[in-house]
């Protein structure tokens, strides 16, 4: 174990800043608003970031604020170079920037690459006719000669993936809602428009974006049908659930285009990209879209955001698949984000859901990666209890009441307990209702108090900071029991032990030889302490211990 700490332990003095660095991602709907409409801001962002600099993280991830009709409340894209008016200005966003760099925080934004909305302009005009500039900038087939459409592939949304459009005669590709038409990505003149795109972000002054659905971003030219995925129908919420995705996303040609994008990033020093990578099988993907240094620098996939337990074997399974070989990729992680059930709800199993989030925490800070942490769940804040007459998301009302949906996750986030919705709003009904729970979560509740899930998270984000093991370096998985999991996160002369018992029985552990006189950092009970390493772990606890005391 030695010997594999210290084999990386020199590469990670040198290594760009987004290494290991703790990304906050901020859904702008929700976060706060400034004007009084109901819907969060790009000036709520730029007065909230003393708060997010606060916490001690490196960066933000803006999700879209694009010009938008917001079917998909954003990520159905009608002007990739434009603010939408419900967001603010360019104004707003360049303060954004300006001040985020003053408090030392990096700006991500997202990029949706794979589809627009059926309001751009490209769309407009590709559908006009066959024999226009742009008439092959979407996916367009003829129908099959009983009319059917071109292939069975189906919509993450429901449905078939194909909608019929008269002034084309033809169907058109979209693997989301109708409204968002796929882009042939496969096209060169695609490409450099997006690659456009990306230099008009980069040079307003991002330091990097997030790719969303980028394995969605290509298709099988032969339009070849999906094979069945053999799936119970007890498991299936959806007709995509029914399929392997085998040709209408994921094509190899993804990985030259990601070449592409990044010999336009190293335009600009410094950036960083991470990918969004979903399917049933992402591993291959996320290790092809970050692989020796010529693509993308991360990738996240949803080991955990849909997970609805959190287990040993799942942590143990997603950690040794990223063992730090040369030219492999750098993972991030999410346990939580816009599109999934918040996991403080999906993963307390005692009713104790402090103690789950603080847990949750502890775990995803000491994960060899980028952790990215979803606004609120440093607060705790649960998943948003949102009537079925009130849901805004397309997917929760296709599919009720099979899935959760993911308006709980995107309801406002509570500044103040006290305030008309919580402080997040002074309008009278804000765009998705505020759960009255989730006032009693709200930041300033929770500031002044050093027991809180809030006070809980800065100290551990802080007391991360002073240890570069678990910012960058390397990490050697443990034996355990089957319900546990322990590894070492080493750096230099600075290795910190992180275990976990995520069962439901008390487990008997001894540490490995070198961490018995270990000093214990961190546990899901507390920041700081006292003594050594615990030799017994109960149900749904944690802990840090240094081998070193020089950063403790």
């Amino acid at each position: 174990m030695a010997t594999a700490l210290a084999a990386t332990a020199s590469a990670t003095t040198t290594l760009a800043w987004w290494r290991g660095a703790v990304i906050y991602q901020i859904y702008p709907r929700s976060f706060r608003d400034t004007n009084g409409d109901g819907i969060g801001d790009l000036a709520g962002i730029a007065e909230g970031l003393d708060y997010i600099a606060g916490l001690g993280v490196d960066g933000i991830w803006i999700s879209p604020f694009f010009t938008s009709p917001m079917k998909d409340f954003g990520y159905d894209v009608a002007d990739y170079c434009g603010i939408d008016p419900s967001f603010g200005s360019f104004e707003d966003f360049d303060r954004i920037i300006a001040k985020a760099h003053a408090l030392g925080l990096k700006v991500i934004i997202d990029q949706v690459y794979s589809h627009t909305s059926d309001e751009h302009a490209w769309f407009r005009e590709s559908r006009q006719d066959r024999t226009n500039p742009k008439a092959d900038w979407y996916v367009w087939a003829d129908p099959k000669p009983d009319g059917s459409p071109p292939s069975n592939w189906q919509s993450v949304f429901g449905g078939s993936a194909w909608q019929w459009d008269g002034p084309r005669k033809q169907y058109y590709l979209h693997n989301f809602l109708t409204s968002q038409p796929d882009l042939n990505v496969h096209n060169a003149q695609v490409q450099d428009a997006l690659l456009d795109v990306a230099r008009f972000w980069l040079g307003r002054g991002v330091d990097g974006f997030r790719l969303d659905a980028l394995n969605f971003a290509m298709h099988d030219p032969e339009l070849r049908d999906n094979p069945p995925s053999g799936l119970p129908m007890s498991q299936v919420t959806r007709p995509f659930d029914m399929q392997i995705k085998r040709f209408n996303q994921s094509h190899p040609d993804i990985t030259a285009f990601l070449e592409r994008i990044r010999a336009t990033i190293d335009e600009f020093p410094g950036r960083f990209t991470v990918a969004e990578v979903g399917g049933p099988e992402p591993l291959a993907e996320m290790k092809a879209f970050t692989h020796g240094g010529k693509r993308l620098d991360s990738a996240y996939n949803f080991d955990f955001l849909y997970a609805p337990r959190l287990t040993a074997p799942l942590v143990r399974a997603s950690l040794a698949q990223w063992s730090g070989e040369p030219d492999e990729g750098w993972p991030s992680w999410a346990f939580s984000n816009h599109d999934a059930p918040r996991a403080v709800t999906r993963w307390t199993l005692d009713g104790d859901m402090a103690r789950a989030a603080r847990l949750n925490m502890l775990l995803l800070l000491s994960l060899r990666g980028n952790p990215i942490i979803y606004q609120g769940e440093e607060l705790g804040l649960p998943q948003g209890e949102v009537a079925f007459e009130d849901l805004l998301d397309p997917e929760a009302i296709a599919n009720w009441p099979h899935t959760l949906g993911r308006d709980g996750a995107r309801t406002p986030m509570p500044w103040q307990a006290g305030a008309p919705q919580a402080g997040f709003s002074s309008a009278n009904r804000t765009w998705l209702k505020l759960d009255p729970v989730h006032a009693a979560f709200a930041i300033d509740a929770q500031a002044g108090n050093p027991q809180s899930t809030l006070a809980y998270s800065t100290a551990l984000l802080k007391l991360r900071r002073r240890h570069p093991a678990l910012a960058r370096g390397a990490i050697a998985l443990l034996d355990t029991p089957e319900a546990m999991v322990a590894f070492v996160r080493g750096s230099g002369a600075d290795a910190v032990l992180c275990a976990f018992n995520l069962g439901e029985e008390v487990i008997d552990w001894s540490p490995p030889s070198g961490f018995a006189e270990a000093r214990l950092l961190a546990s899901e009970s507390a920041v700081g302490g006292t003594g050594k390493p615990p030799m017994v772990l109960a149900p749904g606890s944690g802990y840090w211990a240094a081998m070193s005391a020089e950063h403790a």
